[in-house]
């Protein structure tokens, strides 16, 4: 068979085809080929994404924690304590300004103003004797600014005789035997003699004003340096813990 006549052949079959079409169209109604409706699901097919570990059960432990501010997020305790609302500050004790009387309301270097109040109480509550000589002595060293020649034991002897007192001793003991009296031995205006233990451990004497910190054996004393120093007696905090001599005053 010749080309031309497989050519027709197809040609022909082809046309036979198309001409079909139509009228196998034909044989459906609308209602026949209705198209389904549509199922619409609310199930959402979103997954989270995980990473994969192998033996994922294993692994599960060792992936870090997260980090939040650069530090590392630390487990909160099952139980954490109660807090306590029941708290309460303690009460401050605030005292009164203390009002000083007109001699000591000057300036001076040779006191601290915090000393003041506690110089007037030994000036105006104590005994007439221990008075005098307290009041003598706040005169000559504030006021006057007193200067004698000699040293501690010379100017406690020109106060106690300017205050017009006498002195009986109450405690006698050594400088390095003893025995050393006890705080609540010592009294506002007494003679004291004690081992300076702010200066090389020396014998020195002064005037007791009264206790800073009794405790501590922490006191408040006239002292005065003397010799060539050509100073004015001054009130400084003195360490008590060993005083083996009391001289009192008596009228």
């Amino acid at each position: 068979m010749s080309a031309s006549y497989v050519h027709a052949d197809s040609m022909s079959a082809l046309i036979a085809q198309k001409s079909a079409q139509p009228e196998l169209t034909a044989r459906y109604t609308a209602s026949q080929v209705a198209v389904p409706s549509a199922r619409i699901s609310t199930r959402s097919t979103i997954q989270r994404a995980r990473t994969e570990y192998p033996n994922y059960s294993n692994h599960i432990n060792s992936i870090p924690a997260p980090v939040f501010n650069n530090y590392s997020y630390k487990k909160q305790p099952l139980n954490p304590p109660a807090i306590k609302t029941s708290y309460r500050y303690p009460n401050v004790s605030r005292q009164n300004p203390v009002v000083l009387p007109a001699f000591l309301t000057g300036s001076y270097d040779n006191v601290d103003s915090e000393y003041l109040p506690l110089l007037s109480n030994a000036e105006t509550q104590s005994n007439t004797a221990a008075r005098e000589v307290i009041s003598t002595a706040r005169a000559m060293a504030l006021n006057e600014r007193t200067i004698i020649q000699g040293g501690c034991w010379d100017y406690l002897d020109a106060v106690f005789k300017r205050a017009g007192v006498t002195r009986d001793t109450v405690h006698e003991g050594a400088y390095e035997q003893g025995p050393y009296a006890n705080s609540n031995e010592i009294e506002i205006g007494d003679w004291l003699y004690y081992i300076n233990h702010g200066y090389n451990d020396v014998e020195h004497s002064g005037l007791f004003v009264g206790w800073v910190d009794e405790a501590a054996k922490q006191a408040l004393i006239l002292s005065y340096a003397g010799e060539s120093r050509q100073e004015p007696a001054r009130y400084r905090v003195y360490d008590l813990s060993h005083v083996y001599q009391i001289m009192r005053p008596s009228v």
